[in-house]
């Protein structure tokens, strides 16, 4: 890849895809969202794909909303499967490379050591991970070139997260009580678009990569990432450990989701990352 290579990024207003916008601002980009491309419509995928003509298609573009998808079960499916097959048809038939996004809550959250690339233990527990393991099976068996990413518990600054849940109810002075029996590793939005960089600007082999920030001891809890957004934001908040089963969702959570990186140069240590999260956030606040 160099700086000509014709990009399009799907999902571009989300809060990975303004990150990657961000980091690949160097190189042709073409950003589309919804409002640009319904890529449930395989009609329009290869119609505007296809006039575009992109060396490289990143596809941010999902429907996320864990709880949701326990209700709306078409849409998660038509987004986080069906629509990875249009795209892989309309890649294959440019040539293009499609590196597609994907998630820790494809495997069954058993394993306490964690997932490395090549894990076959999957058994998602919520329909948003079904629907995201039946789009990584639709990525392999059509797409001819394809790199399939995995990441966990992402935050970043332009979008609806963890950190910025904690720090509203924490404004909001309720009482907050975090879950402290189900571990992964956060991942910084920035971060992930730098590796995406890396793995593409030095056409690593084509295949699954897992990206997060680094844990000292494997993975945390959500009590553990709740606390240490506090302390390092200078808030004295109280927050409690609870059990999964005092906090009832509509959808089930994995245990452990923890990825192994084996393939990539580690990431930064998650509290260094936060910690950068933090301090540019401020910033901008006072600015």
């Amino acid at each position: 890849m160099n700086k000509q290579t014709e990009i399009l990024i799907l999902g571009s207003r989300g809060m990975l895809g303004q990150d990657l916008a961000k980091i690949m601002a160097d190189f042709n980009l073409t950003l589309w969202d919804k409002q640009e491309l319904d890529i449930t419509n395989q009609n329009e995928v290869e119609t505007k794909i296809g006039a575009l003509r992109p060396q490289l298609i990143i596809n941010c573009a999902a429907y996320t909303a864990v709880d949701d998808c326990e209700i709306n079960k078409d849409l998660a499916l038509k987004l986080n499967n069906e629509a990875v097959g249009y795209l892989a048809l309309a890649a294959n038939k440019l040539g293009a490379i499609l590196v597609h996004i994907s998630t820790d809550y494809v495997f069954n959250g058993q394993n306490v050591k964690g997932y490395v690339e090549d894990s076959q233990e999957f058994g998602p527990i919520n329909f948003y991970g079904e629907s995201k393991l039946l789009g990584e099976k639709t990525l392999r068996i059509i797409a001819n070139k394809y790199y399939l990413l995995r990441t966990s518990w992402l935050y970043g600054p332009r979008g609806n997260n963890f950190v910025e849940t904690m720090l509203k109810l924490g404004r909001e002075g309720k009482e907050i009580k975090v879950v402290n029996d189900q571990f992964g590793k956060p991942t910084y939005t920035v971060d992930f678009a730098k590796q995406v960089l890396y793995i593409l600007s030095n056409n690593l082999p084509f295949g699954i990569y897992h990206i997060t920030n680094e844990t000292k001891t494997g993975g945390i809890s959500w009590f553990d990432f709740a606390k240490k957004i506090f302390e390092l934001a200078k808030k004295e908040i109280n927050v409690w450990p609870c059990s999964s089963q005092e906090f009832i969702r509509q959808a089930k959570r994995p245990v452990h989701s923890v990825l192994i990186n084996t393939k990539l140069p580690p990431l930064r240590n998650w509290q260094e990352a936060l910690r950068e999260y933090l301090e540019l956030r401020t910033k901008e606040i006072n600015y």
